[in-house]
């Protein structure tokens, strides 16, 4: 029988719901911090459920005048620094240099028509890379991140140079990817990304931090070929992208981190963190 005076058991809740508000709140702040890119991907879908080829602009040309208006908004809503900007467009313009010349090595294409397009690419592209060094800029400032204990710059920059040169040169010389992975652990695998959380600190190793980023990448660009506004070769209808790409994600990640940690330098910290010391 139960004990009339016994205490009642424990509830559970105020264990479990500060950690569940803290995951939301994880989460939400993420999706606050990738608002470019979620709004350039509901641009890409909404447009492709709508747009009808008789229709006098072209949906290619329609996502490029979306993606320049959403660019100015975010300035305008003070969203995004003048910094920042300049820095996300730098990523713009090598990530469209790389489009066009992946493009024209046959890596991918882009089927339908539009007038904004320059070597078969069409603009609304560079917004696309930019989306990336738009949500690292803003995941930093919204979680006061700090990367520590990190490698010198000088390193960095080499290996973002020789991974987005690898990019290019792997098809005509052997590709290094399996070095340059193992260079991204080398250089790496004690940096902790810490982000704070209120009045706590929590971290991840910084590789797995870009993994996890380069994961959903590999979703977007899912998005992107079902809705076929880019395609692979040999593609009949939709699939899956390859898993392969995600690794190609990742090491373009270390590229947009080095770009935009130029306006984000007190960010990276070469000795080891101290929370309580700020």
């Amino acid at each position: 029988m139960t004990d009339p005076n016994a205490s009642p058991p424990a509830d559970p809740g105020p264990r479990r719901w500060p950690v569940l508000r803290t995951a939301l709140w994880v989460v939400g702040k993420q999706l606050h911090a990738a608002l470019f890119g979620v709004l350039i991907l509901a641009a890409i879908l909404l447009t492709r459920a709508i747009w009808q080829p008789d229709w006098a602009l072209a949906r290619y040309d329609a996502l490029v005048l979306i993606a320049v208006s959403l660019q100015a908004l975010m300035l305008a809503l003070k969203l995004e620094t003048w910094d920042e900007a300049r820095v996300i467009v730098l990523f713009h313009l090598t990530g469209t240099a790389m489009e066009w010349f992946k493009v024209g090595a046959g890596s991918w294409g882009y089927p339908e028509p539009g007038v904004l397009k320059l070597f078969d690419v069409p603009l609304f592209t560079g917004f696309m890379y930019a989306s990336v060094g738009s949500y690292i800029a803003r995941v930093i400032r919204g979680f006061d991140m700090v990367f520590a204990p990190f490698p010198s710059y000088a390193a960095c920059v080499a290996l973002a140079v020789a991974i987005y040169g690898n990019f290019i040169t792997h098809h005509y010389l052997p590709d290094i990817r399996l070095v340059l992975f193992a260079a991204t652990i080398f250089l790496f695998w004690r940096s902790r990304a810490w982000l704070r959380l209120g009045t706590r600190w929590i971290w991840v190793p910084f590789p797995l931090a870009v993994f996890l980023a380069s994961l959903g990448l590999w979703v977007a660009e899912n998005i992107g070929t079902l809705t076929g506004t880019w395609a692979y070769p040999g593609q009949s209808g939709w699939e899956p992208v390859r898993w392969s790409l995600i690794g190609s994600w990742y090491l373009l990640i270390f590229v947009s981190f080095t770009t935009v940690t130029l306006v984000f330098r007190d960010a990276l910290r070469r000795a080891p963190f101290d929370p309580s010391q700020g």
